[in-house]
């Protein structure tokens, strides 16, 4: 029996997402074989290395929706880190970023400056209220878009009002989307 490829074999990710909805999009990226790269902010890292349970030290949503990726402690605020971050991006197939819009553009990371570097680069950005727009600098987590969307109209109680779902299911399905979203538009770079 012939041995199976990974979809997404030879197919390198810059990963500079936090917390949940970049993460689970770059972890499932990674399922899928492709090689991710997470770069993290120094001193702690991604944030949601410190919620809820903990196995030795890191909490299980950080364990969970980053499996399969090697991990880079890069200060994008220093001075030689987005020099250091531009040369990982001209070696990539993919930036997944999810920080509010501007912030990547202050570290010469934005879409304009990745693809003059790297012009085949597909680019995803995640953000709770998109990159323009009157809410566009809002930070968007998920009790918030369960509560602004009317999602948590359908839980709770008369007593307690409503309340937001067990799990974080904006970020899982923003994360899932941008998956999808990415792998298709390498099927169509792909093509082209």
């Amino acid at each position: 029996m012939p041995t199976r490829v990974a979809a997404l074999e030879g197919i390198r990710i810059a990963d500079f997402t936090q917390n949940r909805a970049g993460p689970v999009c770059t972890m499932m990226l990674g399922d899928m074989g492709a090689e991710v790269i997470k770069i993290e902010v120094p001193p702690g890292g991604d944030p949601i290395r410190q919620f809820g349970a903990r196995v030795g030290g890191e909490g299980l949503d950080y364990l969970t929706a980053n499996r399969n990726k090697r991990s880079l402690a890069l200060n994008l605020r220093s001075e030689t880190g987005p020099s250091v971050a531009r040369r990982l991006v001209s070696r990539v197939d993919v930036v997944v970023e999810n920080f509010r819009p501007g912030v990547m553009k202050k570290f010469g990371l934005d879409y304009e400056t990745v693809r003059a570097i790297n012009p085949r680069i597909v680019y995803c950005s995640i953000s709770g209220w998109g990159q323009t727009g009157p809410y566009a600098l809002r930070p968007g987590y998920d009790q918030v878009a369960q509560g602004v969307s009317g999602f948590m109209s359908l839980t709770g109680t008369e007593e307690s009002g409503p309340l937001r779902v067990g799990v974080p299911i904006g970020d899982l399905v923003a994360g899932i989307y941008a998956a999808f979203g990415v792998a298709i538009a390498l099927c169509e770079r792909s093509v082209s």
